[in-house]
């Protein structure tokens, strides 16, 4: 004797039941995780650009618009306290074109951009630039924050 579909669907309901209640479901919801990973993909795709330079300096802001270039230049930073950084490494004056010369793949045509924080003294970002030049390097850059409109 067989079952009808509604037979068989309200055969099944009763055993699901115990006492009056159902028995959970043991099936996970990925909807949510789902959502949540999107979301981190979202919010790690635009704050990727915004972590290139770990040295934590307050630019000067100007009105000019950004450079655009095919790949990452060399990054020399003076923060407050004028203390130099290459890239996230923290040098001593004295090494900063030694240091330069070695890392640089295009030779004395490489990119290099200066991070100088606005509480610093002019004279400590310019002394740098300066160094820079001499060596010379040509290419050399400042770089400030856009002015807020």
């Amino acid at each position: 004797m067989a079952m009808t579909p509604a037979q068989a669907s309200g055969h099944a309901r009763r055993l699901r039941k115990t006492r009056g209640r159902y028995k959970p479901m043991a099936e996970i919801n990925v909807t949510p995780f789902v959502d949540v990973m999107l979301v981190l993909l979202i919010v790690f795709m635009v704050a990727a650009p915004l972590l290139t330079v770990g040295v934590p300096i307050d630019l000067p802001e100007t009105s000019a618009k950004p450079l655009q270039g095919d790949k990452e230049p060399l990054t020399i930073s003076v923060d407050a306290a004028g203390q130099i950084f290459l890239q996230d490494t923290k040098i001593e004056f004295d090494e900063v074109v030694p240091k330069l010369l070695a890392i640089a793949d295009s030779g004395y045509n490489e990119r290099i951009f200066v991070r100088g924080d606005k509480t610093v003294d002019y004279q400590a970002v310019m002394k740098v630039m300066g160094a820079i030049y001499k060596a010379g390097f040509k290419r050399i850059g400042l770089v400030t924050e856009s002015e807020e409109k």
